[in-house]
């Protein structure tokens, strides 16, 4: 079943949605608001999922979904639903999103793809033959749709940075600094599969190849886990995962990168900060101040050179004309409105999203190389390739 069958008949898309929790409500916000803002394909939010009847019912209700349910097997199989979200934990994706394939449903699913490279090398495959039959599939690696990191994408495709020589990447969050705080489910390796590694680390790694148009090949990476030990349910629960990573990175091109990430950096609520170095300028990236983006062009005269600081809100800036008028900013959820119509755009289209469950499969193979560096305390000097 594809896109214009649906649309040339007598219903729109039908979504479901896996998972209610923070990204589910992040995601929700974004169905809710897409089509009020953008020109996209017509769906409805069909029905939202969870395991708790009574909880996820109520989200619904407030999320704006039509019905719910607590079984996503009967769901994904449903003649009235065309897509499929995923932001359930990740030990789910790999089974709900190769399941969700199979049935010809449009998937999108949150990053990292997966816990392990094996699922993620699976629902690639997945994604591959379903591609076959026009069924799309994307991972929601969000900050791709930050209006200011998609005009520095632009910049450095356009050479005005020149030769690229080095990118910094660093993403920390506090969190977890207070050592009092619950044991979850991000905090066991079997559910999580890493820490910060898959968390917020995935993020600053696909953006240094998104930005770059470069893939990584070899990776130096160093773990830690601060707090060992968290309080349970009943009692004290050992933490299996990293509360921080260290990796320096070497790219196809000859770009050299570094990623830092941190659940325990006390102070910093969410700061993805990015900087860019090339032969002709710089740029410079800070999640918290998400509307701004600084530009240093080298080819001035050295007496006038400097960071020029950019507000990205005027309607030539990448999103913005479905939006405010000129000089008023948009937040973090807008990253997500503009996830889901990027997806809706490409599934009318018919043409393969990015980032494609091949892109985040190159994402575990980094993750895995990272995690591999830091137990054997050795270079990973081919990284695999998604």
């Amino acid at each position: 079943m594809n896109s214009e069958e649906i649309n040339g008949g007598t219903r729109p898309l039908g979504v479901a949605m896996i998972g209610y929790a923070f990204m589910g409500k992040a995601h929700s916000n974004a169905w809710r608001n897409v089509a009020s803002f953008f020109d996209v394909t017509p769906f409805e939010q069909k029905v939202l999922v969870g395991r708790d009847a009574g909880e996820v019912a109520a989200a619904a209700a407030a999320y704006g979904w039509g019905e719910s349910a607590t079984d996503w097997r009967t769901v994904i199989v449903r003649d009235d639903i065309d897509i499929v979200d995923i932001c359930a934990p990740g030990w789910l994706h790999a089974e709900i999103a190769i399941a969700a394939l199979a049935a010809g449903k449009h998937v999108l699913v949150e990053k990292p793809l997966a816990n392990t490279l094996a699922e993620a090398e699976a629902m690639t495959e997945a994604a591959q033959a379903a591609r076959e039959q026009g069924v799309q599939s994307m991972i929601g690696f969000n900050y791709r749709r930050v209006p200011a990191l998609a005009l520095a994408r632009e910049l450095i495709a356009d050479g005005r940075l020149g030769t690229l020589r080095h990118v910094r990447a660093c993403y920390l969050q506090d969190w977890l600094a207070d050592e009092a705080a619950p044991m979850s489910w991000r905090l066991r390796a079997e559910t999580a599969g890493t820490g910060s590694l898959g968390d917020i680390a995935s993020h600053a790694i696909d953006q240094i190849q998104s930005l770059t148009g470069q893939s990584v090949t070899e990776a130096t990476g160093v773990l830690r886990t601060f707090v060992t030990q968290r309080p349970g349910p009943d009692g004290p629960e050992e933490v299996t995962v990293d509360d921080a990573v260290w990796a320096t990175l070497g790219l196809t091109g000859g770009v050299g990168a570094s990623v830092e990430a941190s659940r325990v950096a006390t102070g910093r609520k969410n700061s993805l900060q990015i900087e860019i170095y090339g032969t002709l300028g710089a740029l410079t990236f800070d999640l918290e101040c998400i509307n701004e983006l600084r530009f240093l062009d080298a080819t001035s005269l050295v007496r006038e050179q400097g960071f020029r600081r950019i507000l990205v809100t005027e309607p030539e800036h990448p999103y913005l004309s479905a939006w405010w008028p000129q000089g008023h900013v948009i937040g973090w959820e807008h990253t997500f409105t503009h996830q889901i119509r990027d997806f809706l755009t490409a599934i009318s289209a018919g043409t393969a999203p990015s980032p494609s469950f091949e892109e985040g499969l190159q994402i575990q193979c980094v993750l895995a190389a990272v995690e591999e560096s830091a137990k054997n305390r050795s270079t990973i000097t081919t990284v695999q390739s998604g």
